[in-house]
């Protein structure tokens, strides 16, 4: 039998739609999906990282980190993001996971999100 548990995280705050923070599905093992998410920032650098904190906090919420992460999707707005992105990636990626091994990622380039003022969002997929 499947477990499923929708839920959301209090300290990433309440959804800004219909949607929950993280789903939680129970069989022969447990995976995490965790909603994409956004962050405020004055500028690409401010909201990546931000994006990343919140993910960490969904993790942790599920008693799991960055080495339970299977898989990320990203979207960004502007196609002139991508060396933003990577280069954020190159610098951080290594502090986030230790080992050298970074979960798949899936880039899209996308109209727009929620809100205007954001440039990215990721969502993530973790094995518990």
């Amino acid at each position: 039998m499947v477990e499923i548990k929708i839920e959301n995280v209090e300290a990433l705050g309440k959804p800004l739609g219909q949607y929950s923070h993280l789903t939680r599905v129970k069989g022969a093992s447990e995976t995490l999906y965790i909603a994409g998410m956004i962050a405020p920032g004055e500028d690409f650098d401010a909201q990546c990282s931000g994006v990343f904190r919140q993910i960490e906090i969904a993790l942790k919420s599920a008693g799991a980190g960055w080495g339970n992460v299977a898989q990320f999707t990203t979207y960004l707005v502007h196609s002139q993001d991508i060396p933003k992105f990577m280069a954020w990636r190159l610098r951080e990626f290594p502090k986030l996971f230790a080992d050298g091994k970074y979960p798949p990622n899936t880039l899209l380039i996308i109209d727009r999100l929620v809100g205007e003022q954001y440039l990215l969002e990721v969502q993530a997929i973790a094995a518990l």
